[in-house]
């Protein structure tokens, strides 16, 4: 697929009626669905597990994106990819030294994997990793919560990373997650990411076709 992707995230949706806020997201245009699945120890919140995604994975046609915020998440890849992943992401703060290896038996499983970093973490150590990588995430919050600001400084390493993933000559989806708004989306579009990952801006908004659009839109 072409041009800017748009995955709202789940975390802002109405967990009472996920079903129909699912649907809701297809008829407003989204590209992927944002899972983001949290523990309480990685981060300090607990949202949805395996049986969740495999549900919404029955429920949707569209592409699951798994954002592990979870420890030891080399554990647990296996079961999502079952579940219905199309990507999943897991931290390089969780996963330390044992990152390539869980990129690599995620691949292994028929699934897009990607490293995340946390904003206060240097692009740079994703360099040794990219040659497993299908998509590398940056978060623009720190993660636990939605409904955050935007911080500002990530825009610069939204450029380091464009420049690093180009340098490597592979096909690398660049993301960005965390306060992301029609106000702000030019400026993240611009440094280089790929796909945009929104929730209060696409769930809050009085019409979510028209919340999609203009985060799509937005800068051209």
């Amino acid at each position: 697929m072409s041009g800017i992707q748009i995955a709202p995230s789940l975390l802002s949706a109405d967990f009472a009626v996920m079903w129909e806020e699912i649907a809701s997201m297809e008829r407003a245009g989204a590209d992927l669905l944002h899972c983001d699945v949290m523990d309480g120890v990685f981060v300090p919140n607990i949202t949805f597990g395996i049986k969740m995604v495999a549900d919404m994975h029955k429920r949707t046609a569209l592409p699951l994106d798994c954002h592990l915020m979870i420890v030891e998440p080399w554990k647990y890849v296996q079961a999502f990819a079952e579940a219905g992943a199309r990507y999943i992401t897991v931290h390089f703060e969780a996963c330390g030294e044992r990152l390539a290896e869980t990129l690599q038996k995620i691949r292994s499983l028929g699934v897009g994997a990607g490293a995340v970093i946390n904003p206060d973490t240097p692009v740079s150590v994703l360099e040794p990793v990219l040659p497993f990588c299908d998509m590398v995430l940056l978060m623009s919050v720190f993660p636990g919560f939605g409904g955050q600001k935007y911080i500002g400084s990530v825009t610069e390493k939204i450029g380091q990373a464009r420049r690093m993933i180009d340098r490597s000559g592979r096909k690398i989806l660049l993301e960005v997650d965390g306060g992301i708004t029609a106000s702000n989306v030019s400026e993240v579009k611009a440094a280089g990411a790929d796909v945009i990952v929104a929730g209060s801006a696409v769930f809050g908004a009085a019409d979510r076709r028209v919340a999609i659009a203009a985060l799509r839109g937005a800068g051209k």
